[in-house]
Parts: structure tokens; sequence; C-alpha cells
């Protein structure tokens, strides 16, 4: 059997230098900030720009031990409809040990040569209360105010780097996010510097006047990876444990403020614009909004991959109405950007039978990212004077999966930081749906709008009598 070409790196890995310490190596941060890297690689250039990974939490020892293994190499498979391809992405060139009060991520960020800083810990990592300020009372926030030296956090980590940067005369490195949140510089800014206003004013000020936090866009979707991940590694010939999988779309978007210097990544296709907002809300509303619209019927339909989740007509065509109806007419204009178009590639995307996307992975984590892709769209429509009865639907069925059971009855396994809490509080809203809106952390005031509320009331209502096939209908039929 003649195996499928793998690409490789196409320049002397020996011969790059580190200049970017990136914490969290899951599999986006390997299938696009890397990926980037690679290509400007293959360019003959950039070479000083090589990544050291580095991990904060005791799960990211095991994939450093994979990693380390395999020369730092990442193997990335593209799966594109027409036919998958693989590659090996050399980009990293070390990762450093995982351990307690991360002396050695923190001496690494320390070096002269690193000038950029980059984080994906997620969007639930950032310790941010319901009004998007440091959450102070956060355990491990409270933790590394008391003991900076040895902090447990990125963030602290962070600080503890620049403090010794400082002492030494060595200028700041750019501390760049690259995790799906609004305005995700701004909110790195705000969880740096107000980690650092607890235990040294002093440090703070001088870190809000002189690191750099530029705003970024990223957009790729790669699945988790598991046995048929592996199995498609080693179709390609690898015993690879961590390969990535991801469609082949990928975007990068960013605020070219980089003091002490970047890659040239304009010349892989990343765009640098003063505009990074506008890329932002389109990609959060209509993309990361159309996750959750077709994620909870899906999941309560017992739908296990989002292609399938594509193919039922039902769901498809919530997607629609809503998308078009309450989403595109509220998305401000883009740069050289046709919204209809966008969207037109995000349906093509979702229906990528190649990706295997699951449901289940677009349902994770609801108490984060309802409040970020689809309470903004909510209170947008409202401030225009409508009632999005698809979005508030879509509440409704958010609150109806976090009961627990699907509409057969199935157990719905835990799938939120907080299943239990949202499990108890959705149970509850079954007689009394005001309760689910009163999550201030979620709806902030929309729980006081007579309007939403009751919508919102007639929807659970309709979503527990007649399941969500019943109510998609009903809703289409207008």
């Amino acid at each position: 059997m003649t195996l499928p070409a793998i690409s490789l790196p196409a320049y002397d890995r020996a011969a790059l230098t580190p200049g970017i310490v990136h914490i969290g190596l899951g599999n986006f941060h390997r299938a696009h900030q890397a990926v980037y890297l690679d290509d400007l690689f293959a360019l003959g250039e950039g070479h000083d720009w090589a990544i050291i990974g580095a991990g904060v939490r005791a799960a990211d020892a095991q994939m450093r031990a994979a990693l380390k293994a395999q020369d730092c190499l990442s193997t990335i498979i593209e799966l594109d409809p027409q036919g998958k391809s693989a590659r090996r992405v050399g980009a990293m060139i070390d990762f450093l040990p995982v351990e307690p009060g991360n002396a050695s991520l923190i001496e690494a960020m320390a070096r002269p040569e690193i000038r950029i800083v980059s984080l994906t810990v997620t969007e639930g990592g950032y310790f941010m209360d319901s009004a998007g300020r440091l959450d102070a009372g956060a355990a491990e926030i409270v933790a590394d105010a008391a003991n900076p030296a040895r902090p447990e956090t990125a963030f602290g980590a962070i600080l503890a780097a620049l403090k010794r940067r400082r002492a030494a005369g060595i200028p700041p490195f750019t501390v760049m996010s690259c995790d799906n949140l609004p305005g995700n510089g701004h909110v790195t800014r705000q969880v740096v510097v107000g980690l650092a206003r607890l235990f040294d004013a002093e440090l703070a000020e001088w870190v809000d006047a002189n690191v750099a936090f530029p705003n970024g866009m990223v957009d790729r979707i790669t699945p988790a990876t598991g046995e048929r991940e592996r199995a498609l590694a080693a179709e390609f010939g690898l015993a690879d444990p961590v390969p990535v999988t991801c469609e082949p779309f990928r975007q990068w978007v960013l605020e070219d403020h980089f003091p002490a210097g970047r890659p040239a990544l304009e010349k892989v296709g990343v765009i640098f614009t003063d505009h990074v907002h506008a890329y932002e809300t389109m990609k959060i509303r209509i993309l990361n909004g159309g996750h959750a619209i077709i994620a909870y019927p899906g999941g309560l339909m017992d739908i296990e991959l989002v292609h399938e989740d594509m193919e039922e007509p039902l769901v498809s065509a919530f997607l629609d109405k809503v998308e078009r109806e309450e989403i595109l007419p509220i998305v401000p204009p883009v740069p050289d950007t046709d919204l209809d178009a966008y969207y037109a590639v995000i349906r093509e995307r979702f229906a990528n039978p190649e990706v295997a996307d699951t449901v289940r992975r677009l349902c994770l984590d609801g108490s984060n990212r309802q409040p970020k892709f689809i309470v903004p769209s909510i209170r947008d429509n409202r401030a225009a004077g409508r009632l999005p009865k698809g979005l508030i639907l879509l509440s409704a069925l958010w609150c109806r999966y976090c009961a627990g059971t699907t509409d057969s009855g199935a157990v719905i396994a835990p799938n939120d930081p907080n299943w239990e809490e949202l499990t108890a509080r959705a149970n509850k809203a079954k007689s009394d749906p005001s309760i689910w809106l009163a999550m201030g952390e979620v709806y902030g005031d929309l729980g006081q709008d007579a309007e939403v509320v009751a919508a919102f009331a007639e929807a659970l209502e309709a979503v527990w009598r007649k399941g969500a096939r019943g109510v998609l209908a009903d809703y289409l039929a207008g």
C-alpha cells in the first residue's frame, strides 16, 4: 500500500532560535499559530522566532512528554473533503518542564531573546467576573497574589518574568492572547495588571504603561484528539499519540502593536489591521454564535457529529433563519468582507463531514460561551427595538440541555465547569423560568427585560412540552 506523502519542515530546524514562549499547547495553537510560523520559516524568514512551549496545568505534562518524544514536532492533518493531507510542523523547538511555581517558565520568559509571550488558555481561563474584571476572589488568583514569586497561573508567571526583566533592564515582551475572546488583548491586560495590583501597585502601573497586549481574532475548527484522529495519523505511517486534525480554513487578524518586534506573518496570510474588533465581532457572532445555534437542539436530538447536525433539515433551517434575521443584520461592516459570503463559507465549514467535530464539543462550557457569543446579539437586537425570538429560543434550548437529559431521556454527561449548579438551576427553571435568566454573570440585566422574560418562559415551556424537534418546527413555521 502506498502511503500518502507527508509534508516535512522545509527549513533547518537546528538553525532556529526562540523568540516566542507559548503557554497552552492545545490542538488549536498547534494547528494555527504554529502552522503560520512553520509557513513563514519555510520562506526562509523569521528563523529567530521559534516557539518554546509551556504549560501551567498538571495535565500539560502529558502533552510535553508526547511532544518531547517526537522532537517537538506536531502532526497536523487537514481534513479537506477533496482529500486529506498531513504535515509535520516544526515551529516549536522545546517544551519547558511543567512544575509547581513555574520556575522554568519564568526563567525562559525573562530571556532577552523572548519578545512575545502568547497564550491559548481557553475562554474560561482568564479569571474574569461577570462585569469583565479580574475575579480577585478566585482561589488561584488569591494564591498568586499571596506568593507572587511562585505563581501557579500563566498570568502570575508573566508578571514574575516581567518583574525580572524590568530589574535587569531588559525591555518587556509583548503579551499576545490567541484565545477566542472579544477584545482578547484588553482582557489579558486587565487580568495581568489587575493581578499585579493585588500585590505590587508600582509593578502594575509599569506593566500598564509599558507592556503591549495586541487584540487578535483567530479562527480554525480543530476537533479534540481521540482514537479516530490517532488512526488517521497511522494511515500516514505516523505513530503519534497527539495528532491534530483540522479544517482547511484558517484566519488570523492582529493589531500591529509589537514594540519588541514580531515575525513577518503578513507574508503567510495574517491580516494586520486597526479594525480587529470588526473581524472579531463578525466571527464571534456568526461562527461561534452559529455553533451554539446548532449545538443545543442537536444535542437534545441525540445527534453526535456536527455535519450530521447540519444534515438535519430542522437544525439547518433554524441556523439559517436566526443568522439571517437576528445576527447578520446587527453585525457591523467589516473591511473587504461580504457578510453573506462569509456566512456561506461558515455553513460549508460546519457541514464538512471529514472534520467529524462533535456536537458535544460545541455544547461544552455554555456558561462561559453564551455571554460572549449569544447574549450580545440579544442585546443588540433589543437596542434596535426587536425581540430576537430565535436567539431566545436558543437560550431555552441551552437551559433544557443543562437539565441533564436529551429528549429521548438519555443522560448528558457533565459538560460545563458549572454543570452541577446549572443542572439544579435548569430543573428549577422548568417551573419558574425566571430562575435561569437570573444568572447575572450570563444575562446581566436581561432578566429584568419583561419582553425577554416572557418570550423565554414561553420558549422553555414549549421545549419541555414538544421537544427540540417540535419547537424548531413551530419556530420555522412562523
